[in-house]
């Protein structure tokens, strides 16, 4: 779709210079290339928001799916930052799982327990060369403890969003600026216990809204996403504290896609101790690895993702840094070995 878009600004350009002379450029043909010029650019935008940066998959998936918010016991506040070329993007967030108060006995000598209610929270920004989103989610979920031990749960969730998208426009082309403001809702289900995990959820379920301006050609680049992600954590040695994560990440959007290469990404961890390094194959073009280094109140990420077919100089890189608090009353989360 790049090479469509700059196909057809080539010919919008070159036609424009011949059209002083031979009026090659009647108002007509101008008009429908730059409806295909723009349509083309809603091709490659209709996506869930925010997309970038990519790895909240992997770092904080409550952003992807409110019924993971609350999953774990302590309360992580993260935030990601990645650059691709020009184009950047930041986020915030947190979950936790609310506690209440109880008379201490030895069962609970801390005084508090976890509830089932877990709520999560985010603001985030992306800036592109043309366009800007901007928004924030509020999310809460509900935890089923499904045995006496508490060890495996189901948890469903959902979650409102309000975005701010500005469209740039292009003056070049009589392509007006444009400002969108809506809202729209995830919902999720999520299954968990020490060794595996299952979700699914839906994102942007509202769809894409509708545009004010009946004249307007811009359509506005959200749709509805579905996603499916599991995975297994399985222990190679308890006394080095070596476990590895197999994982994947279905997507798709209502024209129920097939393609493998854009809706299957598969994803491989291992873990030694308090640090962890992997892959994850979200562009199959692209080469992928990702590092975290977890401390007793926080950790730092980083991810990064380099072009297999061509020089790494000839395309833009994506750099993503992440960087979490615990600020929960007890560090348990942190301090059990294991437990990511």
């Amino acid at each position: 779709m790049n090479e469509t878009k700059k196909f057809l600004m080539s010919l919008i350009n070159d036609m424009n210079d011949h059209s002083s002379g031979t009026n090659m450029l009647k108002a007509p043909w101008k008009f429908l290339l730059v409806v295909l010029y723009v349509f083309s650019f809603n091709i490659t935008t209709g996506q869930e928001i925010p997309v970038n940066p990519i790895s909240y998959k992997l770092f904080t998936p409550f952003l992807f799916n409110p019924s993971v918010a609350g999953s774990k016991d302590f309360f992580s506040t993260d935030i990601m930052a990645g650059f691709r070329g020009k184009n950047q993007a930041q986020i915030i967030s947190g979950n936790t799982r609310l506690i209440k108060k109880v008379p201490g006995t030895a069962a609970s000598a801390r005084g508090f327990e976890f509830t089932g209610i877990g709520v999560g929270g985010a603001i985030f920004n992306e800036v592109y060369d043309s366009s800007r989103n901007a928004g924030f989610m509020a999310a809460g979920s509900y935890h089923l403890a499904l045995d006496k031990r508490a060890l495996s749960f189901v948890s469903a969730g959902i979650a409102m969003r309000g975005f701010y998208h500005h469209f740039a426009g292009s003056t070049d082309h009589g392509i007006p600026a444009e400002d969108h403001y809506f809202p729209n809702i995830d919902a999720g289900l999520y299954y968990y216990n020490p060794y595996f995990y299952a979700g699914l959820s839906g994102l942007n379920l509202l769809g894409r809204p509708s545009n004010p301006d009946t004249l307007s050609t811009y359509l506005i680049p959200v749709t509805r996403q579905y996603f499916f992600n599991t995975g297994v954590k399985i222990v190679v040695s308890r006394a080095l504290n070596l476990v590895i994560e197999p994982s994947v990440i279905f997507v798709t959007d209502d024209s129920l896609s097939t393609d493998l290469k854009r809706s299957v990404k598969p994803a491989l961890r291992l873990y030694a101790g308090d640090f962890c390094l992997g892959t994850w194959f979200n562009d199959f073009e692209r080469v992928s690895f990702l590092f975290q280094f977890r401390y007793p109140r926080f950790y730092v990420g980083t991810f990064f993702e380099l072009p297999k077919n061509t020089a790494f100089y000839k395309q833009p890189l994506t750099a993503e840094v992440a960087f979490g608090l615990n600020l929960s009353k007890t560090k348990a989360g942190y301090s059990v070995r294991s437990h990511w």
